[in-house]
Formats: C-alpha cells, structure tokens, sequence
C-alpha cells in the first residue's frame, strides 16, 4: 500500500495533472493532499492545487487582493496622490 507521500508525488509527476504552458501550468489533483506544490518547472516556484477546496480559496483570494490593490492604485492616482 503506498504512503500518501508517494501517491504525492506520482500525482505531481503525472503530466495529465497539469494543464496551460511552460510556467503558468496548473495543477489538479484530488487525490493529492498537499494544497501548495512545486511548479512543473521547480526554480518558477509554487503553485496551489486546484483539486483541493483550499487550493480554490487561495488562488481566489491572491486574485482579490489583487484587484483590491489595483483598486486602491487607481483611486489613489485619480486624487492627484
């Protein structure tokens, strides 16, 4: 029976878990635990796990807050800052 470690890492070495080009490749996975993983190409970071419900919650969320501060960007450059 394998640990959940190597089923892991087979789930992260199987290329039908990743989709997209070169570095913006994602990554999903239900049968894999972890909710952060190496990118595909490992020296290009990290990347969350779309298999997992807090995958989902986090990559929403970096995309708030990116719109919140480029919100704030905006507003701020509009009143002459």
């Amino acid at each position: 029976m394998p640990t959940q470690r190597e089923i892991n890492d087979s789930e992260w070495n199987n290329p039908e878990n990743w989709s997209g080009p070169g570095f913006l490749k994602l990554y999903f996975s239900k049968k894999d635990t972890r909710v952060w993983v190496p990118k595909w190409i490992w020296w290009c970071g990290w990347t969350v796990n779309l298999g997992r419900d807090a995958g989902v919650a986090w990559l929403l969320g970096i995309f708030f807050w990116i719109i919140l501060i480029l919100a704030g960007a905006l507003a701020f450059s509009s009143h002459g800052g």
